[in-house]
């Protein structure tokens, strides 16, 4: 690319980057095909943003982990209700929107490193809880994840049953260095966990490129592989118990992102 180019660029705060092989962004959604398990979805917290579709498998469950408070906290109350302990932390609040008995907040960000305003996902982990019964993850850290999943244990990776995550900024899948990072969080994910479903959040919408069409976030569901014991694609969206995050125009998950039988 000529420098004439990268200048007429950059005066308007963009920078070039290498696309992404659209085959190689086929099969990430391939491997991302939600699926449909023994286990009922069912949501758990208020419809709308802060609530969330989880499969039905909740027995045995010792605590939530939700890093990222947001305005209401009916998710972590429903968790709460099944007897979770619950584990709330984020840097920039001073608590949870709601009180009760069992919720244990703690005032910092999650990431890869340690320091006044940041802490690891194990080390926060390991403080409340050393033994080996299940665990559930709601996390929503405005694009975070990715650091937090790429320096989290496998054997952690591994005591989360189910996990329910909102992933920021997919429409840079098609940035080929961007590609790389989230590729390797997402094959590091389903080593150990299906997903089982998918939600577009509507506040952003999504971009179309190439035929493909990735909302900018969205919502993700994950089984851990040794619940399930029997499972075929989901091939209806949105779930009944979907519902728009925000009041405005309802965004459905594109055909690309399921298999449709």
């Amino acid at each position: 690319m000529g420098m004439l180019l990268k200048r007429y660029l950059s005066v308007r705060n963009y920078y070039p980057a290498r696309i992404t092989d659209k085959n190689e962004i086929l099969a990430l959604m391939k491997s991302l095909y939600p699926l449909k398990t023994e286990y009922p979805l069912i949501r758990l917290g208020p419809v709308g943003d802060g609530g969330y579709l989880v499969p039905d498998d909740l027995t045995g469950i010792e605590a939530c982990y939700s890093p990222g408070v947001s305005a209401v906290s009916g998710f972590e109350k429903d968790c709460a209700k099944r007897g979770m302990e619950v584990f709330l932390a984020d840097r920039s609040v001073e608590g949870p929107a709601e009180c009760d008995e069992k919720f244990h907040f703690e005032k910092k960000f999650l990431g890869a490193t340690v320091d006044q305003d940041f802490m690891t996902i194990d080390d926060w982990v390991n403080t409340h809880s050393t033994g080996e019964r299940d665990l559930l993850l709601q996390m929503d850290i405005e694009g975070y994840e990715y650091e937090v999943f790429l320096s989290m244990s496998d054997h952690l990776l591994k005591r989360f049953r189910i996990m329910v995550v909102e992933f920021h900024t997919l429409n840079h899948l098609w940035n080929k260095h961007y590609f790389a990072i989230l590729s390797r969080v997402f094959k590091k994910i389903l080593q150990t966990h299906h997903c089982v479903h998918i939600h577009p959040n509507n506040v952003c919408g999504q971009e179309t490129l190439k035929g493909l069409k990735i909302p900018q976030m969205m919502e993700m569901t994950f089984l851990r592989r040794d619940r399930v014991k029997k499972s075929n694609f989901a091939s209806v969206f949105p779930h009944p118990l979907d519902a728009d995050n925000v009041d405005k125009k309802t965004l459905v998950l594109p055909p690309c992102w399921f298999s449709e039988l």
